[in-house]
């Protein structure tokens, strides 16, 4: 690539676009051409810049509602020409990480180890390989490769369930508020469950208090 990388930085954490700004700022092939701090206002950047790579949070406002960024990034990803994708992030859960491997991101980076390994990170997925820092290759590793679900990515009904229920509402007020059966929104709870490897309803919290959604 002979142009510099033009990136654009999401995140909902002042902080944490403060810190890849530092980062890329002393970077002569590299250059943020933009920034935001929900999924709405990405999608706003990326219709007005022509970008190479979006460095996104997955636990911030998402444009279809709640806290989840995954779905916006999931459409971005099917498109026919798109910008290459890094996840930063601080979740730590192996069936999540691979997700996010299955609808496409080649890039996901532990918030932790950003300042060592963001800007190998950028560079690598624009030759079109993967990166993926320590941590979340222990995370990926300790993945059950026999789990059926491993890489299973939520649809966007499962995660609005889910992201319902981790916010205090019951099945049946869940099913009221969406037009849906019950029982629909009980085998989508489960599903969502299943695929992100939680076994209990403690599971399902701290997952949710870890991207940000309790």
């Amino acid at each position: 690539m002979t142009h510099k990388i033009r990136v654009i930085v999401a995140d909902d954490h002042e902080c944490v676009r403060a810190g890849v700004r530092h980062l890329l700022q002393e970077r002569t092939n590299m250059e943020i051409v933009g920034e935001a701090a929900d999924t709405h206002g990405l999608a706003e950047l990326l219709d007005a810049h022509a970008c190479d790579v979006v460095v996104s949070d997955v636990g911030m406002p998402g444009i279809d509602g709640g806290s989840n960024a995954v779905p916006f990034l999931r459409r971005l990803l099917r498109r026919r020409s798109h910008p290459y994708v890094v996840v930063l992030t601080m979740v730590c859960h192996g069936h999540m990480l691979s997700g996010l491997r299955n609808i496409g991101v080649t890039g996901i980076v532990d918030k932790r180890e950003a300042a060592a390994t963001l800007i190998d990170a950028i560079v690598t997925v624009c030759t079109g390989r993967v990166h993926l820092s320590d941590q979340v290759r222990v995370a990926l590793d300790a993945v059950d490769p026999t789990s059926q679900f491993q890489a299973s990515a939520l649809s966007a009904r499962e995660w609005e369930v889910f992201q319902l229920y981790v916010q205090g509402l019951a099945v049946h007020e869940i099913a009221q508020r969406l037009q849906r059966s019950a029982k629909t929104i009980s085998t989508q709870k489960r599903s969502a469950m299943r695929k992100l490897g939680l076994e209990t309803e403690a599971d399902l919290i701290d997952y949710a208090r870890k991207i940000g959604l309790a």
